[in-house]
């Protein structure tokens, strides 16, 4: 596995992002999406805590944080972290391979980490990763989604996999939360892509 640009540490919060290849779709059914979250839950869990995430048809988008002893920066092996990504996404890539009968690889390449070092960037990057299937074209309202953590924010579905007190502890409510993802303007959005992927 080669040696990625940004260290996976303990305690520290990550944006792991990936698409399909060729900008291909990576889900293509209800189902998948729902297989893709049972396979954060048996690889991913262990090792990281889930604080937001969004699937999208041609990629996906997870806030984490990496749990205690699951880092590279205590540990000169290969990073516990990096082991249950790989794992998770080859598991994933042979059930789709096999169940549309096709070949090859099926994400561009290995996933991407961003280092999330303030509390601003965290809170922007939430609201990004919500807001995906807006900007999309998918849904009119964020909540519309069901294959993201917004709901589980705002109160609409109490899910086992996000962390949202995380973020929601820099807010007075989720409803508060949900005011400052809907006061988004289109403006920002190239600062909060700066900001997310500079």
């Amino acid at each position: 596995m080669p040696r990625r640009d940004v260290d996976l540490c303990d305690g520290e919060y990550y944006h792991f992002y990936n698409r399909g290849h060729d900008r291909e779709r990576i889900f293509y059914e209800r189902t998948n999406y729902v297989f893709f979250l049972r396979g954060i839950w048996k690889y991913l869990v262990p090792v990281l805590e889930v604080v937001a995430y969004c699937l999208m048809p041609t990629h996906y988008h997870f806030l984490v944080l990496v749990k205690e002893d699951a880092g590279v920066c205590q540990s000169p092996d290969i990073p516990a972290v990096s082991r249950a990504m790989q794992r998770f996404s080859i598991s994933y890539t042979k059930a789709m391979n096999k169940r549309y009968e096709r070949v090859g690889a099926l994400y561009q390449g290995a996933f991407r980490a961003k280092h999330v070092d303030e509390d601003r960037y965290l809170m922007h990057l939430s609201r990004y990763i919500h807001l995906n299937p807006v900007f999309a074209g998918l849904v009119k309202r964020p909540e519309d989604w069901e294959f993201s953590s917004y709901s589980d924010y705002v109160g609409v579905r109490e899910g086992r996999l996000p962390s949202p007190e995380i973020v929601l502890s820099q807010f007075a409510s989720g409803k508060a939360y949900q005011a400052f993802v809907e006061s988004y303007i289109p403006q920002e959005r190239g600062v909060i892509a700066e900001l997310l992927f500079d």
